[in-house]
């Protein structure tokens, strides 16, 4: 069964909502999930989809300075270990790439372990920003230049 890399849906929006804790576990981070990054960044905002449905998703954009921000990455919980995340990847950095963008960025909290071995595993330099979403909060910040080498993110 084949995957197809595609830009996301209304619908399918609606879907990754429905099946929210196949990606995400126990975490409830649907407040995060905003309509408005399919609506407006429609090319950057990308479903891996299979026969059996969306097998995971990135939604992003690029910024006015050139980075292609990734909001939200997720794998359904059958298709970990895949090598899915990095096609999601390297999907977006193609299509960021394709508006304009130099470099990737994306966040995660400094206590997500899983996110932040990923990223280092796909080659994005990592760094712990004290306060960065607020007074006494820090964030993992990750950073990674394009365009990509042929190795590490490989091309769908």
């Amino acid at each position: 069964m084949g995957i197809d890399i595609t830009s996301a849906e209304v619908a399918d929006f609606h879907q990754v909502l429905t099946d929210h804790s196949r990606y995400w576990g126990g975490r409830d981070l649907r407040s995060l999930h905003l309509l408005a990054l399919v609506q407006e960044f429609g090319s950057t905002c990308l479903v891996a989809r299979a026969g059996d449905g969306i097998r995971g998703y990135v939604f992003g954009f690029v910024t006015p300075d050139a980075t292609g921000y990734v909001h939200l990455i997720a794998t359904r919980d059958d298709a970990r270990g895949s090598g899915l995340g990095r096609r999601l990847y390297a999907a977006f950095a193609e299509a960021a790439e394709r508006q304009g963008a130099r470099r990737l960025k994306a966040i995660t909290s400094v206590g997500n372990t899983g996110s932040i071995a990923f990223h280092r595993r796909v080659g994005f330099d990592v760094s712990v920003i004290a306060d960065y979403n607020g007074p006494g909060r820090p964030m993992a910040v990750f950073r990674r230049d394009l365009p990509l080498p042929s190795v590490g993110l490989p091309h769908r």
